[in-house]
């Protein structure tokens, strides 16, 4: 009996961790509805004005994060992305068409100029170490960086490719290239290209996020791996498989994750185990099209925007977006 007793207790405990092992590490919080019409791209949190900037369509939409509501929109041709500088009280969002980027008071949201920058200019960045704005320009594949104080271009750097998302650290610029499959990095002192290296097994990466303390990039890609590059040796040390559809990235310094928002509707967690080996610590599921996010350090929500689809015309890429669907899902650590 004691024997069996023993084995009882072994395994209910079993079963206790696995079922605590089982219960996903993040979980919806709140859904908010903004409505309008048209494809999103890159989401940016703005901590001071308690704010989310959302590119969406012909407009960067701003959405006050107590409330979940729209607050205001700055007009764009063709939205991609927004980057802060928060001393200053300055937003800096990208026209894809236009090939521009746009400045605009980030508390009043009133545009202050227009920039001329490279051709379809997309993803963009602030680097707080050399103080500019990074721009990225995916069809005549150079980056350029921009003075806050002048609203000057300032140097422009050619790249050679397809370039998607950033990551800065002291000293250095780190850019996916898509076409080639490749990061690529800037030295921020002289404005010159400085290294580039293969990442095996990813194809067309997109989302980049930077561990700053290990010096660790994790980059997501087409083909549903996540890739993780040390920046000083530029090895690759670790492969992930993560969702289908993914294009944003992000790492949480606090709960050291990383993150991957991936278009089929789930959200793949990474962390590092204590043999410092990378792991996927699960996949939560969130909605079809969800496939760019902004994470808040301090709460440690995720931000994630999407729509309800519609019918895929023949000869098309995306299904159709149905008007007025657009939202803003939310998600926080489970308790």
């Amino acid at each position: 009996m004691r024997k069996l007793f023993a084995l009882l207790v072994l395994s209910l405990s079993a079963l206790s961790l696995a079922a605590q092992d089982s219960k996903p590490l993040y979980e919806q919080v709140a859904k908010w509805t903004i409505g309008g019409e048209g494809g999103w791209d890159y989401l940016t949190l703005d901590p001071a004005g308690n704010r989310l900037f959302i590119a969406h369509s012909n407009n960067i939409e701003a959405i006050d994060l107590g409330a979940g509501k729209k607050v205001g929109e700055i007009p764009a041709s063709g939205a991609h992305g927004v980057a802060l500088v928060p001393e200053k009280h300055l937003g800096f969002s990208t026209n894809g068409r236009a090939g521009t980027v746009t400045v605009f008071d980030s508390l009043t949201l009133k545009p202050q100029a227009e920039i001329k920058v490279g051709e379809n200019p997309d993803a963009i960045i602030y680097d707080p170490n050399s103080k500019h704005i990074i721009v990225m320009n995916g069809r005549s594949k150079d980056l350029m960086a921009i003075d806050p104080a002048t609203l000057k271009v300032i140097a422009t750097v050619p790249l050679g490719g397809k370039l998607e998302f950033a990551a800065a650290d002291a000293g250095r610029v780190y850019i996916n290239v898509e076409d080639t499959g490749e990061i690529a990095s800037v030295d921020t002192k002289t404005w010159k290209a400085a290294q580039r290296w293969k990442l095996t097994g990813c194809d067309e990466p997109s989302g980049l996020a930077l561990d700053p303390t290990l010096g660790h990039l994790f980059a997501v890609c087409g083909n549903k791996q996540m890739v993780v590059v040390d920046v000083k040796s530029r090895k690759q040390i670790a492969a992930l498989p993560i969702g289908d559809g993914t294009d944003a990235a992000a790492f949480d310094p606090v709960l050291k994750l990383a993150f991957a928002s991936n278009g089929e509707g789930t959200l793949t967690i990474v962390r590092q185990t204590q043999d410092g080996k990378y792991e996927v610590a699960g996949n939560v599921p969130t909605a079809r099209g969800a496939r760019t996010m902004a994470l808040d350090p301090k709460s440690h929500k995720i931000y994630l925007a999407t729509a309800d689809f519609g019918p895929q015309a023949e000869g098309q890429k995306r299904p159709s977006i149905k008007p007025e669907t657009f939202t803003v899902f939310v998600y926080a650590p489970a308790k």
